[in-house]
């Protein structure tokens, strides 16, 4: 048997498993938009942890960030019961990016507990016990994330889910009659990830924000996969002009560190300290190792060019997929892509065979017939040039 073998027999034996086909990709190291195994083979991250390294692998503010905070202290104590250093920088860096009702910063372990946590917000806030969420929607693996979330197929073993959800159909402006007086709050991927990169239209932003608005609902914008940067704005609400009452955040925000966020004003916010007490409790939440991380991730996002190239690099890749004449469509944000064909076969065969090449691709849970492209923000023209060159290739060379 050869090392890799045991490791891959320890990983299926010993390790939780999500599926039954894993990319085992033996990772060495990981630095740029580039990950090696640990025979030496380069791969092009084109997927970025699923939209978690937008800065790249091992930034070195960040990595620099990390290792002073580790000189300092780990964890102290649990979260909001003690002044850290590294939450303050956060939360004053959040609130600088931010509207002036967005605030007041609750800094969780990933964007399900951040999800959960607003959803728990806006029941507290209002008083109310009903959901509503829109028809393609993902928001997370828990219970409560699951039960606002739309895929049938990943909700049906594990019901019962939380009760009283109701569901719009993105663009629908009819559908939104669904808010009314008794929805405690709406919540929405500001652009829908796994539908397979799904944008609203102005006009139903508009209509959607007005409809809370008049109801009293609060309206949460899930940007855990969209934010920071990822469309070409540091947060995706800004393209709409369109500020929520609650924002999620995860993934991209801890430049390659567990995290989440939840941010409303500190007037909705305040409710969760009384009435219960601890209306909302993390013991891991707001690690300041992770905190430092993110505050030095936006740090490096504020002072790069890489935002405002998004759209450009975006552009690039897109008009270079297009080549392909079997790929049907191609619907992006930024350096969001969901590339169309004609089967969830045809994606399998080709993110092999890209996997194969040395370039990381992925799949969406709800939109099988796509194939999922998130690159490092910080990839460059050529890098660009050259990975299209490759899923090209793949495309070419899997045709029957």
């Amino acid at each position: 048997m050869t090392d890799l073998h045991h490791r891959a027999t320890d990983f299926r034996n010993l390790q939780g498993q999500t599926n039954n086909s894993p990319y085992l990709i033996d990772v060495d190291r990981a630095e740029g938009i580039y990950i090696w195994d640990k025979n030496g083979k380069r791969y092009m991250d084109m997927i970025a942890g699923v939209a978690v390294t937008n800065i790249g692998h091992r930034n070195p503010y960040v990595i620099e960030a990390i290792k002073y905070q580790a000189d300092k202290h780990l964890h102290v104590m649990v979260y909001g019961e003690y002044i850290q250093d590294s939450q303050l920088a956060l939360a004053r860096n959040l609130a600088g990016l931010l509207p002036a009702n967005l605030q007041c910063s609750y800094i969780v372990n990933s964007g399900t507990e951040a999800n959960e946590a607003a959803l728990k917000l806006a029941k507290r806030y209002t008083g109310r016990h009903e959901l509503v969420a829109c028809k393609g929607s993902y928001h997370g693996n828990t219970h409560g994330s699951m039960s606002v979330s739309w895929n049938e197929v990943k909700k049906a073993p594990f019901r019962p889910l939380l009760p009283a959800v109701h569901f719009f159909e993105l663009n629908n402006l009819e559908s939104l009659e669904v808010i009314t007086t008794e929805t405690a709050g709406v919540i929405l991927e500001t652009i829908q990830g796994d539908a397979g990169v799904r944008i609203p239209t102005p006009e139903f932003l508009t209509a959607l924000r007005q409809k809370c608005t008049e109801t009293g609902a609060l309206l949460i914008f899930d940007e855990v996969q969209v934010g920071i940067g990822r469309t070409g704005k540091m947060f995706a609400f800004e393209h709409f002009d369109i500020v929520p009452d609650i924002l999620t955040l995860g993934k991209a925000l801890g430049g390659g560190m567990p995290i989440g966020a939840f941010i409303s004003s500190h007037q909705i916010m305040h409710c969760l300290t009384h009435n219960p007490m601890l209306g909302h409790i993390t013991t891991f939440g707001g690690h300041p190792l992770v905190c430092a991380a993110a505050d030095a991730c936006l740090t490096v996002l504020k002072n790069e060019p890489w935002i405002h190239e998004t759209e450009l690099k975006g552009a690039l890749l897109e008009a270079l997929l297009r080549e392909s004449p079997e790929v049907i469509e191609i619907r992006r944000a930024g350096l969001l892509f969901a590339i169309q064909m004609t089967s969830a076969e045809r994606v399998q065969q080709i993110v092999s065979r890209c996997l194969e090449k040395g370039l990381i691709g992925f799949w969406f849970l709800s939109c099988p017939d796509s194939f999922r492209l998130s690159p490092p923000l910080c990839i460059t023209a050529e890098e660009i040039e050259a990975a299209a060159h490759l899923i090209l290739e793949s495309i070419s060379e899997t045709s029957h």
